[in-house]
């Protein structure tokens, strides 16, 4: 019989990774499939932990701490090439989608994909400049903060690695809104 020990070591590790999907806690852990299985489904009957689903991508998260917009932007995060290409975006201010095809090594399709997730969770908006689509951090003036808060208190290497640029960008972003 698994003890109480292992469903908290679950629990402590979904409540440090918000937004965490199955194959990375089973990694993160050091567990089998089964195990994993068996303590998710254990947390969630609890009540102690709850899934999120947001297209094919069903992450995990401790019961009551965060709203379903800031469910999107943490599952968001928890995928490398998503948080690549929003932190390329970022830092490119505007790439076509043939940039960001070339800079990722990624078929056009795929791109397409991944840009309209980050569109749907209102962290990107796209544009047409002639025959190409151009993307830009949504400067939204409830998407910037909420970005900023997720970053800062769940993404602490992000945010020490992106801190000057994020905030310069968004601190631009901030000030532009006000006039």
């Amino acid at each position: 019989m698994l003890n109480n020990s292992n469903s908290n070591r679950f629990y402590e590790y979904i409540s440090n990774n918000p937004g965490c999907y199955f194959h990375k806690i089973k990694r993160g852990i050091g567990c089998s499939i089964g195990t994993t299985q068996y303590h998710i489904n254990k947390l969630e009957k609890e009540g102690k932990i709850i899934s999120f689903k947001n297209g094919f991508y069903k992450s995990y998260f401790a019961n009551g701490s965060f709203q379903d917009d800031e469910k999107k932007i943490l599952q968001i995060f928890n995928q490398k090439i998503l948080k690549d290409i929003f932190l390329y975006i970022i830092e490119k201010k505007n790439p076509a989608k043939l940039d960001i095809v070339n800079h990722f090594h990624i078929s056009y399709s795929s791109a397409t994909w991944h840009l309209e997730r980050l569109i749907s969770c209102n962290l990107i908006s796209e544009e047409k400049d002639g025959k190409f689509k151009r993307y830009f951090v949504n400067d939204n003036i409830k998407t910037v903060p909420l970005v900023i808060k997720l970053l800062k208190s769940h993404y602490y290497s992000i945010w020490d690695i992106w801190a000057h640029r994020l905030a310069e960008f968004f601190l631009l972003l901030s000030d532009e809104n006000r006039n």
